[in-house]
């Protein structure tokens, strides 16, 4: 039966011995919550970029952070699935589009002009640059998360 990776170190330890670098994303995180952006488009952003990297700690956080602002199950369903799904406003479909393309920058060598001009039409240049930092932010809590194994916040399964 194929475990769970045991995790490395946990997030208190992390903020102990690299608190003026963690101190420093929470302040990211933080003026991002505060930009303006939808807090629900800005969940999506968190949670496509944690199935990229596969990070299940995230995933689970931004789910649950999700479900308590009201998204809905059915939205966040089909994140994995949203170039098919039309649940996603224009908006979130250009965020969506443009964390794909961030997260996997190096096989696009840099983000396609195309993804690049779709953001560009609906979001104004404040709104842009808001939504890169926050692609950029989440990427960097799933790298913390998933070098230190962080344990998602979820009951273990039992052995059946």
């Amino acid at each position: 039966m194929l475990k769970a990776p045991a995790p490395r170190m946990n997030y208190a330890h992390l903020n102990k011995h690299a608190g003026k670098e963690v101190a420093g994303l929470l302040a990211m995180s933080e003026a991002i919550a505060h930009s303006g952006l939808e807090k629900e488009l800005l969940e999506l952003v968190k949670i496509r970029a944690s199935q990229i990297n596969g990070c299940s700690f995230c995933l689970q956080m931004h789910t649950s952070d999700a479900r308590k602002i009201g998204m809905s199950e059915e939205r966040l369903s089909l994140v994995a699935g949203w170039h098919e799904a039309p649940v996603y406003s224009e908006r979130e479909r250009a965020a969506l589009a443009m964390t794909e393309s961030i997260t996997l920058i190096a096989g696009h060598h840099g983000v396609p002009d195309e993804t690049y001009n779709e953001a560009a039409s609906v979001f104004s240049e404040a709104e842009l640059t808001h939504l890169v930092a926050a692609i950029v932010n989440i990427n960097a809590w799933n790298r913390f998360a998933i070098t230190y194994r962080f344990a998602p916040q979820v009951a273990t399964a039992k052995a059946a």
